[in-house]
């Protein structure tokens, strides 16, 4: 497939919704939402939830549909995670709430991206700023983790809760977004996809555009191949070689996965994690199992080889295989 001009669109921006209506998944926030945006009265918000669920599109959606034409000048969007010092709060968004609003009465927006990045010191000035500004200005935040904000601040905000998007909601959108490529796309790859993307929208469109790159015709395999993912089956018969005590072949595989096919260890093991819930198996052995997954993680996370790491993990899995009770 030829890259071409069109082609070079990022997906996520060319469909990112234009309308509150158009986001998908979070049907009780955008009930109040469009009510705020109907009356152009918006308070200081907070929106905590995880990645790819719509907290920053609501806020672009937010500020065109108040702003209108000037919404450019009414709005300033800042990413906390790379600017998270007090510098930033005392000049850049102080400059910016100083100024009342241009050509409307509606006080301006102010959107903190991954404010949760955000020092305390820096949160502490954010506050004053809030307060002092008041008039001029509205502040939504993103976070992941609300926890993360000062309670001076989160009691400055209505706050709304973002929950992970489920898959019967995405796999209408992706088989739109298909559609509009023009993109041939099995079923059982729309449904890897949105295991993948564990209800992030914006995983799950970016997994979709990277796949049509790579072939016109997308399937199951595709998508493992050119979005190196590990491939739930090959970690399946990985984990049942240890436990059947073929310690050699449970290695080989876990060379291709690593070596050949250049996986991530951490993905590894999430998709191990994955599939220890679904072996049949004696429950306290999974129990054994789960301890081990839990001691390899906090090993590679501290820098330990993902590889060395990894090849304990079946060993301890082979330990915990009963000759007598070989999974099958």
């Amino acid at each position: 497939m030829l890259f071409n001009e069109q082609d070079s669109c990022v997906w996520t921006e060319k469909y990112r919704p234009e309308e509150l209506k158009d986001v998908i998944g979070q049907e009780n926030i955008m009930t109040v939402i469009e009510n705020f945006v109907k009356k152009k009265y918006i308070p200081n918000i907070l929106f905590a939830g995880p990645a790819g669920v719509g907290k920053s599109t609501i806020a672009l959606v937010i500020a065109k549909k108040i702003f209108g034409d000037n919404w450019t000048e009414n709005f300033l969007e800042t990413n906390a995670s790379d600017e998270r010092g007090i510098d930033v709060i005392r000049n850049k968004i102080k400059n910016f709430a100083k100024i009342k609003s241009i050509s409307v009465s509606i006080p301006k927006i102010c959107m903190l991206d991954e404010a949760d990045a955000l020092t305390r010191e820096a949160q502490q000035a954010l506050r004053r700023t809030m307060e002092k500004y008041v008039n001029n200005v509205r502040f939504i935040l993103t976070v992941n983790y609300s926890s993360n904000i000062i309670e001076p601040i989160q009691s400055r905000c209505a706050i709304f809760r973002f929950r992970r998007v489920e898959d019967k909601i995405i796999i209408p959108r992706l088989k739109f977004i298909a559609e509009k490529e023009d993109l041939k796309i099995n079923d059982e790859a729309i449904n890897i996809i949105c295991d993948l993307s564990n209800g992030d929208v914006r995983k799950a469109i970016n997994i979709l555009q990277v796949s049509n790159y790579a072939k016109e015709n997308v399937t199951e395999n595709t998508i493992y191949e050119t979005c190196m993912f590990a491939n739930p089956k090959e970690i399946e018969s990985m984990i049942k070689l240890s436990l059947q005590r073929n310690f050699v072949e449970s290695r080989k595989k876990l060379n291709r996965l690593l070596i050949e096919l250049g996986l991530n260890g951490e993905d590894i093991l999430k998709e191990i994690h994955k599939q220890i819930y679904l072996l049949k198996i004696n429950e306290n052995d999974k129990i054994r199992m789960l301890e081990k997954i839990a001691e390899c993680d906090f090993r590679i996370k501290i820098g330990g080889n993902e590889y060395i790491q990894l090849e304990y993990l079946l060993s301890q899995f082979m330990l915990i295989g009963d000759r007598n009770n070989v999974v099958k």
